[in-house]
């Protein structure tokens, strides 16, 4: 076998890792430890904050570091310990909504908390996905502002996912960022905060450099993520503004896609711009 030829491997979570279940197949994780084995290291980066991202982590007898919150986050999963957390200045981000709302009409609003047991919580309107993820239901409006927030979700009556992050980046972009990482999942983060920020800060603690990364994900919030490593391989499901900066299209997560590019990789096959 020859050596693996990068040091790191940063993985999405949902539409990349995950599969529909939330499960992550057999395969994916015998290559996962396979990449580990040959000397790399595994690293997850994920739009979820800590307490949405835990009890997957833990299922994966996963010990190292992971970025959570769109990079706000980066954590010690072995430790559970959260080592840096960057939070959305509240002012700003309440100008932004006005500004947004002003723009393109009432908005429905969700909220996480800072922390390593942050709550998310939903207004009225909110359309949460099913699954087992907890959240608390709130009315008052004042209580979205009432503790540190690490982002704060923003829906739409009519707007697409991609029309709402447009108009909102338009409209407050220099206020905030915004991004899109999921069906019905866009998002309001601190001004400067990527994927990119927490994986970079998470690679030095591990004395790796960006050249050193391959990555893997499934949308535009991993475009930045992308930008960091040294390759990024878009999921067959992912985003088309992912594909276009991607340096590969891998086979769907529910189709092993990680697997695909790591055995392939492990078997010294080298590089490919797409799977077969």
């Amino acid at each position: 076998m020859s050596p693996f030829p990068y040091k790191l491997v940063a993985t999405d979570l949902d539409g990349t890792l995950l599969r529909a279940d939330e499960s992550v197949s057999d395969r994916t994780r015998d290559a996962l430890a396979a990449v580990v084995a040959a000397g790399a290291a595994h690293i997850v980066v994920t739009g979820r904050a800590v307490p949405w991202t835990r009890h997957i982590l833990d299922d994966l007898g996963y010990e190292g570091l992971a970025v959570c919150g769109q990079g706000a986050q980066v954590y010690h999963a072995g430790e559970h310990r959260l080592l840096t957390s960057v939070t959305l200045d509240r002012q700003l981000a309440g100008l932004a909504l006005s500004k947004i709302e002003a723009e393109v009409g009432p908005l429905a609003l969700a909220a996480s908390r800072d922390g390593l047991d942050g709550e998310v919580l939903i207004s009225p309107g909110y359309r949460v996905q099913e699954g087992p993820l907890p959240y608390v239901p709130f009315e008052d409006p004042a209580e979205l502002w009432a503790a540190p927030l690490n982002k704060v979700y923003i829906q739409h009556p009519t707007l697409s996912d991609d029309e709402l992050a447009g108009a909102a980046r338009q409209t407050a972009g220099g206020l905030v960022d915004v991004v899109m990482a999921g069906p019905g999942i866009v998002e309001i983060l601190p001004l400067g905060l990527s994927k990119a920020t927490g994986l970079s800060l998470a690679a030095r603690r591990l004395g790796v450099k960006a050249a050193d990364t391959i990555a893997f994900g499934d949308m535009p919030n991993d475009i930045p993520m992308f930008g960091w490593a040294a390759r990024g391989v878009a999921m067959a499901n992912a985003h088309d503004d992912l594909k276009a900066v991607a340096d590969e299209v891998t086979t769907s997560n529910e189709d092993d896609g990680i697997a695909v590019v790591l055995e392939r990789l492990l078997a010294g096959q080298g590089l490919s711009d797409s799977a077969t």
